[in-house]
């Protein structure tokens, strides 16, 4: 039994049995994965995966257990070879970092920058999604940890370090209607108009979905959807709808166009939460980069809240 056997069996799996998808990801051949993988087979005796023909079609029963395990075996290679870079190379290796476009544009710039300043020698990596892609990106093992907001239900496994809040504002082109109706905004009002918002806003409970729920209103008319807020912006100027959006996210000088409404008091504060696996083992470099990022999050604090029992509450 082979690591790059178990490797290329992982890699089917994640490309939803697509052994020329994943082929291409591991710069290597079709019909050189598919013989690693009978190789494998054969010396566990078990069909790892279901065959019609030429195509795999699905995970056997036995597969699964094998395929779950090697996960974990492969994370743990790669903490092996993390603690041995972090004695003989503690200033270079690579991170990478899984978020949303809101948290990669307006929050992460001076975390970033005053990190490249440090590790110049490491290789950083910022990928982008929903909340629900970017902690499968985690669990995964397609990032080192996530920078998300609202809530991981979807990942439930996954130890998550506190880090602030973030409130939602309303934007709309100047002289909008909404800008007659009486201070402060209320739910009613937002609700008169098309919104234009985030795709998951509406998705999985968020503080949006709970606040027109909470004032028993109907889901309100979603004229356009999207993850980045600037795609938001670009057609709240185009008169689609009333843009709902991370605060952060308004700048006062380029969105001069715009006129900014406070909805603090409309909905919940939406948390923002640093996302990892409990067994990673993580380099210097790494807490760092966590703690440039939200100071609070000391070495000691991290640690605890990572591999301290899950059931533990840690507020901070």
């Amino acid at each position: 039994m082979k690591l790059q056997q178990l490797r290329y069996a992982l890699e089917v799996y994640r490309h939803n049995l697509n052994v020329s998808e994943a082929a291409d990801a591991l710069f290597t051949s079709q019909p050189g994965i598919s013989k690693q993988i009978r190789l494998l087979e054969e010396e566990l005796g078990i069909q790892i995966f279901i065959r019609s023909g030429k195509r795999v079609v699905s995970v056997s029963q036995p597969g699964k257990a094998v395929l779950e395990l090697s996960e974990r075996i492969l994370r743990d290679v790669q903490n092996i070879k993390n603690i041995g870079s972090e004695f003989t190379e503690q200033d270079s290796g690579s991170l990478t970092i899984a978020t949303t476009h809101t948290q990669a544009r307006y929050a992460l710039p001076a975390t970033v920058s005053e990190f490249v300043r440090r590790y110049p020698k490491v290789q950083l990596s910022i990928r982008q999604g929903s909340p629900a892609t970017v902690a499968d990106m985690v669990a995964n093992g397609d990032a080192d940890f996530a920078i998300v907001t609202e809530n991981l239900e979807t990942q439930s496994d996954l130890r998550k370090l506190p880090c602030g809040e973030w409130n939602h504002a309303v934007i709309v082109p100047q002289n909008h209607p909404l800008l007659d109706c009486k201070n402060p905004l209320s739910i009613e009002d937002l609700a008169s108009f098309p919104l234009v918002t985030y795709e998951f806003a509406f998705n999985g409970g968020g503080s949006i979905e709970r606040a027109f729920h909470k004032a028993r209103l109907e889901r309100p008319k979603v004229a356009l959807s999207a993850a980045d807020t600037e795609v938001l912006k670009t057609y709240v100027r185009l008169g689609l709808g009333v843009g709902l959006m991370a605060k952060m996210a308004y700048d006062a000088e380029n969105d001069s166009d715009l006129q900014l409404v406070d909805a603090a008091h409309l909905f919940e504060p939406s948390p923002t939460w640093i996302a990892l696996r409990s067994d990673t083992y993580l380099r210097g470099y790494t807490y760092e980069f966590i703690g440039l990022f939200s100071p609070k999050l000391t070495r000691e604090t991290i640690d605890k809240i990572l591999y301290s029992p899950i059931e533990e509450d840690f507020s901070i």
